[in-house]
This record gives structure tokens, C-alpha cells and sequence, in this order.
């Protein structure tokens, strides 16, 4: 799961699906263009927030995954709600109405934008954050959640290596982005 303190509040997610950016030999991934400041984090050490802006409006949060020296990450892509809704709500200017259906809450986290705005992700906060510690104000942890089926797919969004099957979720948890097109 994923996890944001801010003050005394506690957002939470559970991790519903990513997509891994394999490093230098990865035409899709930022580290294709080599070492640069901008993407000096995913080139280690592992466990660390890389946040860029995509189109000048999102951001997008990854996670270092490689040792130091090698380039590599994983996109959170989606998360399923699990705590702190109200704050994720007002953090993504949306008004939660009481009920708790998937398809309300799937308007706060399924996306890699709508997840960064919830959790009120940004490069200039988080970038290099140590996301194995939860010291770090934001961080991932292991929930007790067992999966029973992972579905693999290209990854979505891209024109650069866009077969590779490099995109993970849990097969048919609502709160995947883009469910409504995808069967699993």
C-alpha cells in the first residue's frame, strides 16, 4: 500500500497497479536519454519518489527500484482507497458524497494524476523521498493483502516500446484506471 501523512492525517491506498520503466534500454523510460538532473533519482538507490510533471499539468509518482548506478522504476498507476477519503477528495477539488462504491471512490486514485493529486504528490515536496520509510511522510508497506490474480499488459499511454508487457494490476479490482476498456 502506499501511504501519506500530512499533519495528523492519514491518506492510504492499496497498490492496484503499476508499470515498470526498465532504464536505459527502456525507449519509453527517462533514464533512454542517459544520466540528466531531472532523472538522477531512478538511477538509484532503490526505494526513492522520482515525480515528474507529465504534460505540464500532472505529476507522476515512481519508485527507484534498481541498485545504485542502474537505472529503473515503477509507475503508480492506480490505488484502491482505504483511508483518509474525505482529505483525498478535497486535495482533488471533488465533493465525496457518503456512499463508499468503487465507482465514487474510483474518481479519487485511478490514475497516476488523480493519485498524485489525492495524496497531494509533488516534485518540489517529494522528489527523493525515502518511500521505505514512513519517517519520510511518504511511504509504501505491506498491508497483508493477498493477490489472487495479476493480469500483464503493454503499458498504456505510450508510442516508445508500447508492447512491452510491463503493466501489472489486479485482475478485476474496479479502482484500476481504464477499467471499463479492460477484460481480465
Amino acid at each position: 500500500m502506499l501511504l501519506r501523512k500530512k499533519g495528523r492525517g492519514l491518506r492510504v491506498g492499496r497498490i492496484v497497479e503499476v508499470e515498470v520503466y526498465l532504464g536505459a534500454d527502456d525507449a519509453a523510460a527517462h533514464a533512454a536519454a542517459g544520466l540528466t538532473q531531472r532523472n538522477s533519482v531512478i538511477f538509484g538507490p532503490p526505494g526513492r519518489a522520482y515525480v515528474y510533471l507529465t504534460y505540464g499539468l500532472h505529476y507522476c509518482l515512481n519508485i527507484s527500484c534498481m541498485p545504485e548506478g542502474q537505472a529503473g522504476c515503477i509507475l503508480f498507476r492506480a490505488l484502491e482507497p482505504l483511508a483518509g477519503f474525505s482529505a483525498m477528495a478535497k486535495a482533488r477539488g471533488l465533493t465525496l458524497a457518503t456512499s463508499r462504491e468503487p465507482a465514487t471512490l474510483r474518481l479519487l486514485t485511478s490514475g497516476p494524476a488523480r493519485l498524485c493529486q489525492a495524496l497531494e504528490i509533488t516534485r518540489d515536496r517529494d522528489n527523493n523521498r525515502d518511500m521505505t520509510s514512513p519517517d519520510s511522510g511518504l511511504w509504501i508497506a505491506d498491508d497483508g493483502y493477498r493477490v489472487k490474480k495479476i493480469v500483464i499488459t503493454p503499458r498504456v499511454g505510450i508510442t516508445k516500446s508500447a508492447a512491452l508487457p510491463l503493466r501489472y494490476y489486479i485482475a478485476e479490482n474496479p479502482f484500476v484506471s481504464g477499467m471499463k476498456k479492460i477484460k481480465g
